[in-house]
């Protein structure tokens, strides 16, 4: 599961690109009662979600050229941000843009993996990473959807030497991913092929986000009501919990998931 002990290859951070910060900002005050912290003129935009202030995720203006969809995207853990770019550009993916100082936080590159999915490494400065997750109203997991579950699985264990361990579910695969020496209980996230439903609604290779909260179909009912659309239904499955998928008024797809009593 995640944790803020970061260690390479793990998730440490979250942002949402997005056409429009102040509606996205209502929009996820409603849902998860986050607060919006600014970093201040300098940054253009870019600011945190917080609650109690405690910092949650990250949120700011699609500033990257051809981007203007909303996103969610996660960052991993690198301790050296070039050494990873060289890494992506041997395993086949692509450099959106090179790694580059963040004032005195840390240093960030963006890349998107071999089937398309985007996703950026965060190399510590200052800032460490997410404040809190597994809490309610914070990251729980990371999910990839991908048209190529094994060429993407291959790339990330390239990249960040993930441990992978696959998964029986009705209908396909799910592979479970998690940091390099980790195990099942370390595991971080998931690799699933993208099915024809999803790709006939025009998802193309994506990460995904789930928080944690207390109630799942409250929180979805209040995701709806926000302006928000169901992407999957409140579903249960045993020993993960009951997840659902929303897509919000900007276009950028979550999901939400109470995890078992047991997992806490």
């Amino acid at each position: 599961m995640l944790s803020t002990d970061y260690t390479p290859g793990a998730p440490n951070w979250l942002d949402l690109g997005t056409p429009d910060v102040d509606a996205s900002v209502a929009y996820y005050r409603e849902v998860f009662g986050w607060d919006f912290v600014s970093a201040g003129p300098e940054a253009g935009g870019y600011g945190m979600f917080r609650i109690a202030d405690r910092t949650v995720a990250g949120i700011g203006p699609n500033n990257e050229p051809g981007v203007t969809a909303a996103a969610w995207e996660p960052f991993f853990q690198t301790a050296d941000a070039d050494a990873t770019t060289k890494s992506v550009e041997q395993a086949g993916g692509g450099v959106r843009f090179s790694a580059m100082e963040v004032f005195d936080l840390g240093r960030m590159a963006a890349y998107a993996d071999p089937t398309g999915a985007r996703f950026c490494v965060w190399q510590p400065g200052a800032n460490k990473g997410l404040d809190v997750v597994n809490e309610p109203g914070t990251l729980y997991w990371t999910e990839l959807f991908t048209t190529d579950a094994p060429a993407a699985l291959a790339f990330y264990r390239s990249v960040f030497d993930w441990r992978t361990e696959d998964s029986g579910m009705p209908g396909g695969v799910y592979t479970l991913v998690s940091p390099a020496g980790g195990g099942e209980s370390d595991a971080h996230g998931g690799v699933m092929q993208l099915d024809e439903q999803m790709l006939a609604a025009g998802a193309g290779p994506h990460w995904l986000p789930y928080f944690a909260v207390a109630d799942c179909d409250a929180t979805l009912a209040r995701a709806v009501s926000a302006g928000g659309t169901i992407r999957v239904p409140a579903t249960d499955v045993p020993e993960v919990g009951r997840f659902a998928q929303v897509v919000d008024t900007q276009g950028a797809a979550f999901g939400v998931i109470t995890p078992p009593a047991s997992a806490g």
